[in-house]
């Protein structure tokens, strides 16, 4: 992200072109941080068709500065120093946004293998659950028949006689 300064700088234009084109829509990620004004995303810029890192068109004279620029203390031009120190500050905010870009890429990224590795962790688990649904149970051994009688003194089992007559219930009717 770029403020409309940084923008301009690092694009070679003026922060008005910056503006006229995120007020036409061409910069539809731009947005208006409470801090630092309005921030550009970089993406945006190159889709836009700004090349970054192009050179600054000239700066126009300011009325005053009719003349050539007086030389400072040293016998060199003040706008000389001036202009690299514009210039190495495009190229750190270009880095820097630059390198926030890549951050937010990698995040992504790692987000995205975060929800497919759980997709197929839990596509894992259905194919074993299917796969022990379909897997025959083992055999079990068949139990062993006694070889003792269940009443001891008897040698086999034996019917239990029925009753010739029912009994009759103590309470509730009579016969």
């Amino acid at each position: 992200m770029l403020t409309q300064r940084e923008a301009a700088t690092a694009c070679g234009v003026s922060r008005t072109t910056i503006r006229r084109r995120r007020e036409a829509g061409d910069l539809p990620n731009a947005f208006q941080d409470p801090d630092r004004g309005w921030m550009v995303p970089v993406d945006d810029l190159l889709a836009a068709g700004f090349r970054l890192n192009a050179p600054a068109p000239p700066d126009p004279p300011a009325p005053a500065e009719a003349g050539p620029p007086a030389p400072d203390g040293n016998g060199q031009d003040p706008a000389v120093p001036r202009a690299e120190l514009d210039r190495i500050r495009a190229e750190h905010a270009l880095a820097l946004a630059e390198a926030r870009f890549g951050q937010q890429l990698a995040e992504a990224e790692a987000e995205h293998l975060r929800v497919q590795l759980a997709e197929r962790g839990a596509r894992i688990t259905d194919l074993q659950k299917a796969v022990a649904a379909l897997t025959p149970a083992p055999e079990r051994p068949a139990l062993p028949s006694p070889a003792v009688p269940a009443v001891p003194g008897q040698t086999k089992a034996e019917p239990v006689p029925a009753d010739p007559e029912p009994r009759k219930r103590r309470w509730g009717w009579r016969s």
